[in-house]
C-alpha cells in the first residue's frame, strides 16, 4: 500500500492527532492511523515547562533562531520537530481481552514493533531502549545501530461511553539528518532555563543516513493495517 503523508505545520499536526483521538473516542471508528510531516520547525514541550525560570526569554530566543516553542498536554522533555521528521500516530480502542495492567506496554509495542521489523529487514540493528545523550530519552526509543531514531509517547482517554479506554500512541521518526540543529535548539533551551541536561548529536541517527529505503513508510503502513485487522 502507498501511505499518504500529510505535510502540515507542527501546530496543525498536533491538532490533527488530537482530532483523530477525539473521533475514535466518540465512536466514529475503532482505530485510526495518521502520518504527518512538519513543513516548519518547532520545539515541542510539556505545558509545565512554561513555569521554568527563563522560559520567556528562552522562548523569544528560540523563536528568533527559527525554533518557536509549542506546548503540549503530555509529559516528557523538549522535542524538536522539523521537515526532517515524519510523525506516525496510532489510535485504537483497547481490546476487551487486554488486561489494564498491560495496556501501556502493549501500546508501545504495537507502535514500535513494526518499525523494528522493517529496520531489521533493511539490515539495520534495531532495538528499544534508552540512549545516553538523546533528547527526550526513554525506554521505548526505537534505535538504529545503537542510536536513537524514533521518540515515542502515548496518551489515554475514555471513550464517550466510558467503558473502554482509547490510546494515542505517537512516534517521531527522524528520517533526514538535522541532528546538529535539533540538538543545538534543545541544548540552548535547557541552558537558558538552567536545566542540567545536555544532548549530543551523535546519540541520534536519521534513517536516510543508513538506508535510502524509499518504501519505508509504505512498509510500516502495511504492518499497521495488519495490526488493526487483528485487534
Amino acid at each position: 500500500m502507498t501511505v499518504r503523508v500529510i505535510d502540515i505545520c507542527v501546530e496543525a499536526g498536533l491538532k490533527a492527532e488530537q482530532d483523530l483521538l477525539a473521533s475514535v473516542c466518540a465512536g466514529d471508528a475503532d482505530y485510526g492511523l495518521l502520518f504527518w510531516r512538519p513543513d516548519d520547525h518547532a520545539l515541542v514541550m510539556p505545558r509545565r515547562s512554561s513555569r521554568l525560570d527563563g522560559f520567556t526569554e528562552a522562548s523569544e530566543t528560540l523563536a528568533d533562531l527559527g525554533w518557536p516553542i509549542l506546548l503540549r498536554e503530555s509529559g516528557g522533555e523538549p522535542v524538536p520537530q522539523s521537515p526532517a521528521t515524519v510523525n506516525v500516530a496510532l489510535v485504537y480502542v483497547q481490546p476487551q481481552s487486554e488486561p489494564d495492567r498491560d495496556r501501556i506496554e502493549n501500546a508501545y509495542l504495537r507502535l514500535c514493533q513494526p518499525m523494528l521489523d522493517v529496520l531489521g529487514e533493511l539490515g539495520g540493528a534495531a532495538s528499544l531502549g534508552e540512549v545516553e545523550g538523546a533528547f527526550c530519552d526513554g525506554r521505548f526509543n526505537v534505535n538504529l545501530d545503537g542510536r536513537k531514531m524514533v521518540g515515542t509517547a502515548q496518551r489515554w482517554r475514555q471513550s464517550q461511553g466510558g467503558k473502554r479506554p482509547v490510546v494515542l500512541a505517537h512516534g517521531a521518526m527522524l528520517l533526514d539528518n538535522e541532528r546538529v540543529e535539533m540538538v543545538n535548539a534543545v541544548n540552548r533551551f535547557n541552558q537558558m532555563c538552567d536545566l542540567d541536561q545536555r544532548c549530543r548529536a551523535d546519540s541520534h541517527i536519521a534513517l536516510h543516513e543508513q538506508f535510502a529505503a524509499p518504501d519505508f513508510l509504505d512498509r510500516l503502513a502495511e504492518r499497521y493495517a495488519k495490526l488493526f485487522a487483528e485487534l
